[in-house]
């Protein structure tokens, strides 16, 4: 399989956690939460300027059946409206799963400064799981990088909620298989 081999230059540089970075990824978490109420993936942003939260998301993908609806994008969205600017210089995103390339690349755009991650998405993760795009010096702006701020909570909530969706599957099978029984014998 390949991977993409960054350059010593393009190599993941990390910033230590700041004292407010539990507070938000709390924040963060509680829309994750929101998410699951959902059935969604519990996914959760926030973004922090001067403080204050600007901007909030959880991902939405399935409720409004669009790939768009990550919790990142919905974040920037809001905060971008509040703050009446594209730009979200002088901002932190808090956010309880590595960024996809989707939303790594819409963090790069919007200019935020600083990403916190609470946990890794080897699977899909832009932050330096798979691909650093926060941190590419080919692009005009980078972001500084802080990972597992509350990681076992952020990998928790996403490890229930899996674990939950296949035990439902598989009784919604077992279900359908009843069923189909029902009507086979009911047809005989």
């Amino acid at each position: 399989m390949w991977f993409y081999e960054p350059t010593e230059e393009e190599a993941v540089q990390l910033t230590e956690p700041e004292p407010q970075d539990e507070h938000f990824m709390r924040e963060a978490l509680k829309q994750a939460k929101r998410a699951t109420r959902y059935g969604e993936v519990p996914i959760g942003c926030v973004i922090v300027c001067d403080g204050q939260i600007v901007g909030r998301g959880y991902n939405r993908r399935n409720t409004n059946h669009t790939t768009l609806a990550h919790a990142e994008l919905t974040a920037i969205d809001r905060a971008s409206r509040k703050l009446g600017d594209w730009r979200l210089e002088g901002c932190t995103l808090y956010v309880t799963l590595e960024p996809c390339q989707m939303c790594s690349g819409a963090i790069v755009q919007s200019r935020i400064d600083r990403v916190v991650v609470g946990t890794m998405n080897p699977k899909a993760g832009c932050a330096g799981s798979i691909l650093n795009i926060l941190q590419m010096p080919a692009f005009n702006h980078q972001t500084a990088l802080t990972i597992g701020v509350l990681r076992k909570e952020c990998t928790d909530i996403l490890q229930d909620f899996f674990r939950d969706l296949r035990i439902r599957n598989k009784e919604e099978k077992k279900m359908r298989a009843a069923e189909e029984e029902k009507r086979i014998h009911v047809g005989e």
